[in-house]
């Protein structure tokens, strides 16, 4: 990848990376205790602390790569500020019917693409396990997320993640966010 072109992709050109020195050892730390707090609330199923991860003003998109990809803008689940993601929350808890089950979230380490002041573009790739009862442990879905990572008083939340997996096909449905 040339420092002038950046590289295309079905989705559209790739932010470029910026030199290794305009994201210090600190602000990197920050970024993976954000995605392995992340995936440890999820995988503990605190509900309640998802929402914090989050700017008030923000964007959680869960899509099909092949629509991703295409520029289609059909998504699974598609919430557009932090009181959409409470709602959600609130369904998981009151109003969705389901067999109970758990999941475990491994998360790779992100690859910044660009960082523009207190705003992080970075993407990372994930698994998502789910185990039910009795039931033997299987790969539920398998994708990237696709991060703008903000420096806020309260330290880094998104104002945006988008799932992008890469299968067409969910089994079931996705109750718990990604």
């Amino acid at each position: 990848m040339s420092p002038d072109h950046p590289t295309e992709t079905p989705a559209g050109p790739v932010a470029e990376a910026q030199p290794a020195q305009t994201l210090n050892f600190e602000t990197w730390m920050a970024l993976q205790q954000l995605q392995a707090d992340y995936a440890a609330a999820l995988d503990a199923g605190d509900w309640d602390r998802w929402p914090q991860f989050f700017t008030e003003q923000c964007v959680y998109r869960i899509q099909p790569r092949e629509n991703h990809e295409r520029g289609f803008p059909l998504a699974t689940l598609s919430l557009h500020s932090r009181a959409m993601l409470q709602d959600r929350v609130y369904g998981i808890r009151e109003t969705l019917f389901h067999d109970p089950y758990y999941q475990r979230h491994v998360v790779g380490a992100p690859r910044v693409h660009r960082v523009d002041g207190d705003r992080l573009y970075c993407e990372a790739n994930y698994a998502v396990f789910r185990t039910k009862l009795s039931e033997p442990t299987t790969v539920f879905n398998v994708g990237r997320y696709i991060d703008v990572v903000v420096r806020t008083p309260e330290g880094l939340r998104f104002a945006s993640r988008e799932c992008i997996y890469d299968t067409e096909l969910i089994p079931n449905a996705i109750i718990y966010p990604l």
